[in-house]
Formats: C-alpha cells, structure tokens, sequence
C-alpha cells in the first residue's frame, strides 16, 4: 500500500464555529520514497479567516476568494486518497474538517487507514513537545522555509519526520511461549527475530572434548 503525507490549513480551529477547510496537500510515499505525486489546492472557505489562522498560514480573504470550492475538487481529492494509508501529524484535527467538508455535501467520510505521528511521538518521547517544530529540531530537520504554516511544506517536513520516528522505533519483543502452528493461526506477525547459525560439526566434537575433559577435572578436583 502506498502513503500519503497530508495536511490541511484551515479558518480557525472549530468546525461548531463553522470554520472550514482553506489549503489541502498531500505528498505520495512509495517505500518511504517521497514521489512527484502530489495534490495541492487552496479553496474558497466562503467564511472569514480567523486573525489566529491568519497569522498562522497568512492566506487573506482577498485571495481565497478567487480560489475554487471544496465541491469543485472533491472527486479529485477523494480519487487520490483512495486505497491509501493516510500519514498525518494531529490526524482528529485534519479529518475532523475533511468529514464536516464531505458531510455537508452529503459524502461518506474518510475511511482510510490513518497513522497519527502525533500519537507515534507522544508514545517515543513522553512528557515533551512534539509539534512538527519540536520534532524537527529533535531530527535536526532543516525547517527554515517554514516561515508560515503551508500544507505542502509542512507534508515536506512531516515526510522527514515520519521516517526518523519509524526508524528508531524499537522492536516488540514476544515473550511468550507460542510456537508457528499458532501464530499461523491467529495471523500473528512476527514483530522481532533473530537469525540462527547452527554449529559445523567440528564445532560441536570441539564443544563436547572440552565439556568431557573439563568435567572430569573438575569432578576429581
């Protein structure tokens, strides 16, 4: 399965406030590869832009207001989505206005597989900050350009980031004693292994004349 970076800008941050959705952009990964695939679009929000959205992603009423609506690209948002796992950073945020975007045109809402890398870094690095910023100084992830909060760039940054927190994840080890037959049976996947080498046969004469000739010292001593 392929994945989507994605990202959205928005009004403000209530949807029971009427805010809506004013940028939308998705890079695609193929092998953690960030391909030339890509969706992007500002939209007329036909609301106001907050003055804290405003001085966040800096996209004024004058210009979103020659850009298309949301029912305009929706077939072509849904189109490049489909069959895709969903990567993104606050993932209730983004699809909360995606769905309050579909519901008022009487769509189905997202049904995507999504991975939150909000969630991945509250699990690696309790207790602290974990915005996209924060997260890109840990990786030491060049951020300079991200002047303003843009849904391309921000996916650029997000892609950096998801590689490193899925690189360093640690292995699940299983402890318990469940042999291939079962596993097998409830579909269990194999989160840690190790590759085993068997002994040569000289190896194992070796290994018994030393365990032979020891013994008996130490039994007579």
């Amino acid at each position: 399965m392929k994945e989507l970076l994605l990202d959205i800008e928005t009004t403000g941050l209530s949807i029971k406030e009427g805010h809506r959705i004013v940028e939308i952009g998705c890079i695609e990964l193929d092998n953690l590869i960030p391909t030339q695939n890509k969706f992007h679009c500002y939209l007329n929000p036909e609301k106001k832009v907050s003055e804290k959205a405003l001085e966040v992603h800096g996209l004024s009423d004058i210009f979103l207001s020659t850009q298309k609506k949301f029912r305009e690209i929706v077939v072509d948002f849904l189109n490049f989505i489909k069959d895709k796992r969903l990567i993104i950073h606050n993932a209730e945020f983004d699809l909360a206005h995606l769905n309050n975007e579909l519901n008022l045109l009487g769509k189905k809402t997202i049904a995507n597989e999504i991975i939150d890398t909000l969630t991945l870094a509250r699990e690696k690095f309790p207790g602290l900050s974990i915005s996209l910023d924060a997260l890109c100084k840990k990786y030491r992830i060049d951020n300079s350009k991200r002047i303003k909060h843009t849904a391309l760039i921000d996916c650029e940054l997000l892609a950096k980031v998801y590689i490193n927190l899925i690189d360093q994840k640690e292995p699940k080890l299983n402890f318990q004693n469940v042999d291939q037959e079962n596993l097998k049976k409830n579909n269990s996947k194999t989160l840690y292994c190790k590759k085993i080498i068997l002994p040569s046969a000289k190896e194992i004469r070796n290994h018994k004349d030393y365990l032979k000739n020891n013994l008996k010292k130490n039994f007579f001593n």
